[in-house]
């Protein structure tokens, strides 16, 4: 019988889950955050000393591997932190905090809270561009969220029609590789050329819809091609070279399915961090050779750098959590 990912000690034992962790973030050697000083420092080894802290021989201050991290200032313990990270690495659509809430035995504000650190840590952003030479990016843009309503004389409030007040997200994806989604408040031609030129090498080949603003962009790129879809065009073939956006099409696919059937409900201010989050998943993905445990792995290491508080995730006037 296979072994349950569950069953490592780093997810059970709060020592063991300091040690991973520090093995993660310090490959090199145990690092000061507060002097840069590398492998000057002791642990502490007081009867009320918390595990995990050291203190740096070059600046005098004690640390942990948290300071610098998602983890700072978080009483959460650092097994649980690690288990929500599996949870949340492992399930293809996302898990929604109410789960994180009932699984972890923490409050459902802490679970809210800790999801949005971990998405933090998922966000692979400034990676570098896509593509390049001989690869192919595919982008396509998407709509998402509650329509409005409008008052119509004679029939009352009726769902407008259309996408004018959704949520609006540009994605590139490598036809074998990584995937970037970018939150636009606007589809124009402007737009749109800043987010494929800022994310994807112009070396690449380039493969989108017949909308009109990819035409001057794809001048810039080593070939551009499209397909019709109002013409019930998805693919085509040309000089044994497979033409289509089903690619973009799939994560878009996988995306709303999570959206609709996990998260339920995404705040405006919150799309970019989902956006990461399903990002991270698909381009650290099992046919890319990233297996679960692998790809929780990658999450600690991205949680350096990157601090999220309370107060800035979720402003006095928001509503609470429920997804």
């Amino acid at each position: 019988m296979p072994k349950s990912v569950f069953d490592s000690r780093a997810l059970r034992n709060e020592k063991a889950a300091y040690a991973y962790v520090e093995a993660k973030i310090w490959p090199t050697g145990r690092v000061c955050p507060h002097c840069g000083v590398v492998d000057r420092s002791g642990e502490l080894k007081g009867k009320s000393t918390r595990i995990g802290v050291y203190k740096c021989y070059a600046c005098r201050k004690p640390f942990t591997v948290k300071v610098g991290t998602i983890f700072e200032d978080s009483h959460v313990p650092m097994h649980l932190w690690l288990q929500a990270i599996v949870m949340m690495c492992a399930s293809k659509k996302g898990i929604s905090s109410n789960q994180l809430h009932r699984v972890l035995g923490v409050t459902l504000r802490t679970a809210w809270h800790m999801s949005h650190r971990i998405r933090l840590a998922m966000d692979e952003s400034g990676s570098g561009p896509l593509g390049g030479g001989g690869e192919t990016v595919e982008v396509d843009e998407t709509f998402w969220g509650q329509q409005g309503s409008i008052f119509i004389n004679g029939k009352g409030w009726q769902q407008k029609r259309g996408w004018g007040d959704k949520m609006k997200v540009v994605t590139l994806v490598e036809r074998k590789g990584r995937a970037r989604s970018i939150k636009v408040d606007d589809l124009n031609a402007a737009t749109v050329r800043g987010v494929v030129l800022d994310n994807a090498d112009t070396k690449s080949a380039l493969m989108t819809d017949e909308a009109r603003y990819y035409r001057n962009i794809g001048k810039r790129f080593a070939s551009h091609d499209s397909v019709n879809h109002s013409a019930d065009e998805y693919v085509r073939t040309e000089d044994g070279r497979k033409i289509t956006t089903n690619t973009v099409e799939g994560f878009f696919s996988i995306f709303k399915r999570g959206m609709v059937g996990i998260y339920q409900h995404c705040d405006e201010r919150h799309l970019r961090r989902y956006l990461a989050e399903f990002d991270f998943r698909y381009s650290n993905r099992a046919a890319l050779g990233v297996n679960d445990t692998d790809r929780a792995a990658q999450a600690v290491i991205g949680a350096v750098g990157k601090r999220l508080t309370y107060r800035t995730t979720r402003s006095k006037t928001a509503k609470a959590p429920s997804a």
